[in-house]
């Protein structure tokens, strides 16, 4: 790749991995509340008088780390693809391929976002029955998420575009030296 194009490509990548710094353990953090909020409702339906608001909590819980955690597997190219025809294109065609691809996958990312604010509109005069907590919040992470894969689609695009052979590099791989 040539020097101008890496120099380009730095801000975007460092971009894509402070992101998934901060994520990751949102997620993790989010995963382990969900343990504990799940043992809370067992141990006390069978010992004592069942906690309310636990169920609603993990419910709230599970919609968040799956699209959060969709982000992440988004980042390191891990949702399930059919790739074996793009894989077997020699160089250019398969970049294009994936441009292609990575731009229709940024067409639906834009919708979802577009939707998932208007269904946060539509629902914020909505309380959750436990909590009282306002539903907007709940489905605030669908554009959240959404926004944030369509920056990595983005990223992406411009990758091939400049022409970086493989732009679902691991977020641990080493850039190569300017």
């Amino acid at each position: 790749m040539p020097p101008l194009a890496h120099s380009l490509l730095r801000p975007l990548r460092w971009s894509e991995r402070a992101l998934d710094a901060v994520i990751a353990p949102v997620v993790f953090t989010a995963m382990a509340a969900l343990i504990g909020v799940i043992t809370l409702q067992i141990v006390s339906r069978v010992f004592f008088t069942a906690v309310g608001w636990t169920e609603e909590v993990a419910r709230f819980l599970l919609v968040w780390i799956t699209f959060l955690a969709a982000t992440l597997a988004f980042r390191r190219g891990r949702h399930i693809a059919v790739t074996f025809v793009v894989d077997a294109l020699p160089g250019l065609p398969r970049r294009l391929a994936r441009i292609a691809a990575l731009l229709v996958a940024l067409g639906f990312l834009a919708a979802l976002v577009i939707i998932g604010v208007e269904y946060m509109q539509v629902q914020s005069f909505q309380k959750s029955a436990s909590l009282r907590l306002s539903m907007t919040w709940v489905y605030a992470v669908m554009p959240l998420a959404s926004a944030i894969m369509a920056w990595f689609a983005l990223v992406d695009i411009v990758a091939l575009a400049l022409g970086e052979s493989s732009p679902d590099t691991p977020p641990d791989a080493e850039e190569p030296a300017a």
